[in-house]
């Protein structure tokens, strides 16, 4: 069973005000002590952060309740009780927080170190000493603390990349990866070897890099739920641009080499799940062209008119052999990089109470 979980919910509770006290002080030589009740300390906040250096939700599927602690009462000498302990749940960089009961988007965490207090802990109570008046001047009640907030959240993943790998099984998405960055994802000759997306740094030059993201393959009706769906889409959300890896026809399969149409086919999908997620720039790629027969070429030819008219374009590699992967890498670094400066920031919800 994989270890990345990209979705769970939880039962989050934060911790209740302490309650204030009625006390008086009646010490030797101090006249007239009068009410002296202490309040109750806040109750404990509970808190999401985002953690570059966690990179799955696995430990919240078999945990799913996060409580913090409630707030002490109050003590005699006017003392107000301790706060509550809150509750720190580190989450992958790339985690919405969401409102499970109204769906109502809480935080984006996209960046190492963001914060969102998802329950407020309750205020703790007042203690007698604040309802003194000249006309009360020993008031015998105090105030109770009130409850901290309670939310079922859900936790969903999206992959923070800046390439995102679409393509069929058995494409060569995943050898592509593994040919350009350090990622070693499972290759074999059979369809939906990858299970679950896999991350890749990949160094474009000394200075420069970025990371490629490569999903399970899609096949057609993945927005029905054929294959393994479309579940994992939603972590191409966030990425700069898309590379369409299209496998070409391999003639000792007999294959169909309408590869307009495995085009067309996968676009539909793309379209079926998210209208924004269709209109991010593309990089279409010819996979295991060293395959590739002559008699193949018209189909190759009528790929390549068909995206001209679309203003994609289209390049040529080998997984196997490298040939053209650079070619490739350098395509997408100009278009990450034209990006790159024109993303508006993610807005997240702060955290102002820390303790």
């Amino acid at each position: 069973m994989s270890s990345f979980i990209d979705e769970v919910t939880l039962q989050a509770k934060a911790g209740d005000g302490g309650n204030g006290i009625v006390a008086w002080r009646r010490e030797a030589h101090v006249p007239m002590g009068g009410p002296a009740g202490g309040d109750g300390g806040d109750g404990g906040d509970v808190v999401i952060v985002a953690d570059e250096g966690v990179h799955s939700l696995l430990d919240y599927k078999y945990q799913p309740h996060l409580r913090a602690k409630n707030g002490a009462p109050g003590r005699g000498k006017k003392q107000a009780g301790e706060h509550g302990a809150d509750v720190v749940a580190k989450v992958p960089v790339g985690t919405q927080v969401i409102d499970a009961a109204t769906g109502a988007l809480l935080a984006d965490l996209t960046e190492h170190g963001q914060v969102c207090a998802a329950c407020k802990g309750g205020n703790g109570g007042f203690g007698n000493q604040h309802f003194a008046t000249p006309s009360r001047q020993g008031p015998d009640f105090a105030k109770p603390g009130l409850p901290g907030e309670e939310r079922r959240l859900t936790l969903s993943l999206k992959l923070m990349a800046d390439v995102g790998l679409l393509g069929f099984p058995n494409a060569g998405k995943s050898t592509l990866l593994s040919r350009v960055s350090a990622a070693r994802p499972k290759i074999a000759s059979y369809p939906f070897t990858t299970l679950v997306p896999q991350l890749g740094v990949v160094r474009v030059d000394p200075e420069h890099s970025m990371v490629m993201a490569d999903i399970p393959g899609l096949i057609e009706g993945a927005h029905r739920g054929a294959g393994l769906g479309i579940q994992f889409l939603k972590h191409l959300e966030r990425v700069r641009v898309l590379c369409h890896v299209i496998e070409a026809p391999l003639p000792d399969l007999n294959e169909d080499a309408d590869l307009v149409g495995r085009y067309r086919t996968l676009r539909e999908e793309l379209i079926a799940f998210s209208a924004h997620l269709a209109e991010l720039p593309e990089v279409v790629v010819l996979n295991k062209v060293d395959l590739l027969q002559e008699r193949e070429a018209p189909a190759v030819q009528k790929l390549q008119r068909h995206l001209e008219k679309l203003d994609v374009p289209l390049l040529r590699m080998s997984g196997a052999t490298g040939e053209g992967t650079r070619e490739l890498v350098f395509a997408l670094w100009q278009q990450v990089r034209r990006d790159r400066g024109e993303r508006p920031a993610v807005a997240f919800s702060p955290f102002a109470r820390v303790r």
